[in-house]
């Protein structure tokens, strides 16, 4: 791992503010008139959403950026488990952004129909290269057990398939998932990491300073091919890295 492409911050509020400005940054530095940005769920994005409303409620902006999720749980979107339902609460209901924007997984569909619809909306509107989306920004978030977007440590083979979309199974619960794929998440133009957490601590660790632990782990496979990959941790999330 380089360590040039890491960022420690001193607590999840930090990250997450410094996290809305660098998008923002970016949104308005980007050459197209389309921003394509895939998000997560969980309470580090929770922070920047609560982050990005405060801060931009009315940029015009977010006339050009559209959202799209790194993975959604099989639910209705007013389920307290929706990540649409939770960013739709906290921040796409706070700011000024067109409806048309806003690319939800449907939850309330059956798993496998949804992943071949929200895969081809993907296929439709994202721009291509070599017949893969190409993101111009996926955030992820990463589980105690290593794993992102919804590809489980016993799910590996999602990281290489052939589809844009996939159904995945929460190994405790049983509950089915839509998740982007290990090759679409790859082909992003930038893919970052939020992580916040001591409880994340050892599996960053891992990550960084074990390479026969880190193939085990579903986080440790994302390298974009052509774009850049960072990762912004707290400090206890950092603090088993070796400096």
């Amino acid at each position: 791992m380089n360590k040039d492409n890491l960022l420690i911050l001193k607590s999840p509020e930090d990250l997450a503010n410094k996290f809305a400005d660098q998008l923002m940054n970016w949104v308005q530095n980007h050459s197209e008139k389309t921003f394509h940005i895939a998000i997560s769920g969980g309470k580090t994005p929770d922070l920047l959403f609560l982050a990005w409303a405060k801060k931009y409620p009315d940029s015009l902006l977010w006339q050009k950026v559209n959202f799209w999720w790194v993975d959604e749980r099989m639910v209705p979107p007013n389920d307290p488990e929706s990540n649409f339902g939770v960013a739709q609460k906290l921040l796409f209901s706070q700011i000024s952004i067109p409806e048309g924007n806003i690319h939800r997984i449907k939850g309330e569909n059956t798993p496998e129909a949804e992943a071949l619809s929200y895969s081809a909306q993907i296929q439709k509107n994202v721009p291509q290269q070599d017949g893969w989306p190409v993101f111009d920004l996926i955030l992820l978030g990463m589980g105690d057990d290593g794993h992102t977007a919804s590809i489980f440590p016993d799910q590996m083979h999602l990281l290489n398939s052939e589809h844009n979309c996939e159904v995945a199974t929460q190994p405790q619960s049983g509950q089915k998932r839509v998740t982007l794929t290990g090759i679409t998440i790859s082909h992003a133009m930038k893919v970052c990491f939020l992580i916040t957490g001591s409880n994340k601590a050892e599996r960053i660790s891992e990550i960084w300073n074990n390479p026969e632990k880190a193939n085990l782990l579903p986080a440790a496979h994302i390298h974009p091919g052509n774009g850049v990959l960072k990762w912004y941790l707290d400090e206890p999330a950092a603090m088993l890295i070796r400096q």
